[in-house]
């Protein structure tokens, strides 16, 4: 049986399920507040691509575990649905590849060498009800960060 494994946590008022689930070619990770699948993007990257770790943590935000960037040889390749702005467009890019980043970094730490299967991400956010401007609005941001560390936690049981 291949593993599978859910976390669910209240993000900002939200209720917000993340499912791993591991397959023998790709890993998916469905992230919804709305109970549904939402737009599934495919996130790949070169086996020889470098993976950086993580920042140290910043003083100033002690609370905030750092996130390992993501390398700019990744590929996102929509799978099915699109998102409804360009905001949420940025934002689904922006979860793919965080959260692929995350699995990829914590998968290097495990085994010695992992081999980078593609993970198809499924996002099914809540609208936010402050204005789209540039950049993430704080209850994004909270929300990001919030489901950065259910993916870690989730990836970490295994």
């Amino acid at each position: 049986m291949l593993p599978s494994s859910q976390i669910a946590r209240e993000l900002d008022g939200a209720h917000t399920d993340v499912l791993l689930q591991a397959f023998a070619d790709r890993i998916l990770v469905l992230i919804t507040q709305i109970g549904k699948v939402g737009t599934l993007i495919q996130a790949t990257i070169p086996a020889t691509t470098a993976l950086d770790p993580a920042p140290p943590p910043d003083p100033s935000e002690p609370n905030v575990i750092p996130l390992p960037p993501p390398p700019p040889a990744i590929q996102l390749t929509p799978l099915l649905g699109s998102a409804p702005s360009e905001h949420m467009q940025t934002l689904h890019s922006l979860y793919t590849s965080q959260v692929a980043t995350v699995i990829w970094t914590e998968e290097v730490q495990e085994f010695m060498e992992a081999e980078r299967r593609p993970i198809v991400v499924g996002l099914a956010l809540r609208k936010s009800s402050e204005a789209e401007g540039l950049g993430l609005a704080e209850y994004e941001r909270k929300v990001f960060y919030g489901v950065m560390e259910m993916v870690r936690e989730l990836v970490q049981q295994k």
